[in-house]
């Protein structure tokens, strides 16, 4: 059985989508919604049988889609998602949710009216590093994630809203509690807004994390970093590798007087759900819609994620 797909927006994202789209078999893509029919056509490529439409009212109006991918800007997150909902087409919109947590309760709300899903694309979450690691974390203690990266004038958002926010997400399954405090600085070197921050979150079961974001790095870094109490757990998201280290201490009485020592284990687990991680989003999105089931990254999830993102913004520009 394959769904019915569209894509709105056809620009770096939904172009993306529309690539793995292709290549799923339980996906039939049916239409590219774009204002810029150039660039629609461009995205389609030879199959004459997806069709190019301006808007996404025509969408709708054809009755083309039983699901659809919103990957435009997040000022057109509402308008455009609220009429996908509406008409009951199952909606993945990419991360943040809306442009605030206004818009992201109503589009919650619109979602539980038309009994249909709302899936945020908190793509992070579906990398097969993420995905393993979680199997290796009883309880956290700790939590250090950093996403670095070059600065790209394409990108108009702070660092907060367009890096930071994965691992906001990520930090928040991983830590399974609210944040009660929320500290950090933020540096804005190339662009108006933010290009910098650094942030320590405490959470209310005790965890603690701490996240850095930037695009002033001279290369990519993803990485994940878990202190529980018997390992040190390491995500590299780029690799998607994971190193499990265990470190036991021994001191005991020689003839010398006290001795010390330290040996040390790493362990490297088999990553089993290899593979790209839009693709393995794309995927629990259509699981959701079989199984008529909440998916992994529901509205509520991207809310939090846009309230926390709100929160931090307020305390590094000194709101």
């Amino acid at each position: 059985m394959t769904t019915r797909l569209a894509v709105v927006g056809a620009g770096v994202m939904g172009a993306n989508h529309i690539r793995v789209a292709k290549s799923q078999p339980a996906v039939e893509l049916v239409a590219i919604v774009d204002g810029d029919m150039q660039r629609a056509e461009a995205a389609r490529g030879d199959d004459s049988e997806i069709r190019c439409l301006a808007t996404v009212d025509e969408l709708i109006d054809l009755g083309l889609a039983e699901a659809v991918i919103v990957a435009v800007p997040t000022p057109f997150h509402h308008e455009v998602v609220s009429k996908t909902l509406d008409a009951g087409i199952h909606t993945l919109v990419e991360k943040p949710i809306a442009g605030n947590l206004e818009e992201a309760d109503d589009l919650i709300r619109r979602a539980e009216v038309a009994g249909v899903v709302l899936m945020v694309g908190h793509v992070e979450r579906f990398n097969p590093v993420i995905m393993e690691m979680v199997n290796y974390i009883d309880q956290a203690i700790h939590i250090e994630a950093d996403r670095v990266g070059p600065f790209s004038a394409r990108v108009k958002d702070s660092v907060v809203l367009d890096l930071m926010i994965h691992d906001v997400d990520i930090v928040r399954m991983l830590a399974g509690s609210d944040v009660v405090d929320v500290t950090g600085v933020a540096r804005s070197v190339k662009s108006p807004e933010i290009d910098l921050a650094s942030v320590h979150l405490v959470f209310a079961n005790g965890v603690t994390a701490t996240l850095t974001a930037s695009r002033l790095g001279q290369q990519k870094v993803r990485q994940i970093r878990v202190t529980t109490n018997d390992s040190y757990v390491i995500a590299d998201l780029l690799r998607q590798d994971i190193s499990i280290n265990r470190v036991q201490h021994v001191e005991f009485v020689a003839e010398g007087g006290a001795r010390y020592r330290q040996t040390g284990m790493v362990e490297v687990p088999f990553i089993e759900n290899r593979g790209e991680p839009l693709a393995l989003e794309l995927r629990e999105f259509l699981g959701a819609i079989a199984e008529d089931r909440a998916p992994a990254v529901d509205g509520a999830a991207g809310r939090a994620a846009l309230e926390l993102v709100g929160r931090i913004h307020e305390v590094v520009r000194g709101v």
